[in-house]
């Protein structure tokens, strides 16, 4: 049964204090599974882990936070291409609620996204979601791309590491045409994020 959730749709510097702890604790448990670093990264009340996003929507059910998925515009750079896009992440959904048909509420995000005026969305997520994030996919809203190397920025400087940038060469990026056709998306096997992922 899918569970009865409201999303609320917040600019960034809408959040307070309070809403940041809640978020924090609600990344904390749902990516800790994934991995002890995932979670750590949440600590003290942060609620973000790369770069902040500009506008959340945040799905609540009486249980608390539900499901979360941040936006952030940007220009990365498809090739020897400059996009805009917005850029999706932090998606999370409370373990208890995974496989109920939740992510499907997710696109509440889809409007708002017209009404930012870009032309596409993109996100990546590792190969183990490619089931999840298939189900975005089955209705036409987004495309499956593989074969495509993202670079970022770390979203820190460590001393201990020899670069500040990071490649991943195993991720799937998901593709959302938004204000033009998935044909118009430029061809390109690297991705330069120009920043930290979201």
């Amino acid at each position: 049964m899918r569970p009865d959730v409201q999303w609320r749709l917040c600019w960034e510097n809408e959040l307070q204090l309070p809403d940041h702890l809640e978020l924090s604790e609600f990344f904390r448990k749902t990516y800790e599974p994934t991995g002890a670093f995932n979670g750590k990264q949440f600590a003290g009340g942060r609620s973000w882990a790369g770069a902040r996003p500009e506008l959340r929507a945040i799905g609540y059910d009486v249980h608390g936070i539900a499901a979360h998925m941040g936006v952030l515009r940007r220009y990365i750079k498809v090739g020897d291409v400059d996009l805009l896009v917005a850029e999706l992440g932090l998606y999370g959904v409370r373990p208890d609620l995974e496989g109920l048909g939740i992510a499907h509420s997710i696109s509440v995000m889809y409007p708002v996204l017209q009404q930012l005026g870009v032309p596409f969305a993109f996100g990546t997520v590792r190969q183990a979601l490619r089931n999840h994030v298939s189900r975005f996919c089955r209705k036409g809203l987004a495309n499956i791309l593989t074969g495509v190397r993202v670079r970022s920025t770390l979203p820190d400087v460590y001393p201990d590491l020899p670069s500040t940038t990071r490649v991943d060469d195993d991720v799937l990026l998901m593709v959302l045409p938004i204000g033009r056709s998935m044909s118009e998306w430029p061809a390109g096997t690297l991705i330069d994020r120009n920043g930290p992922e979201l």
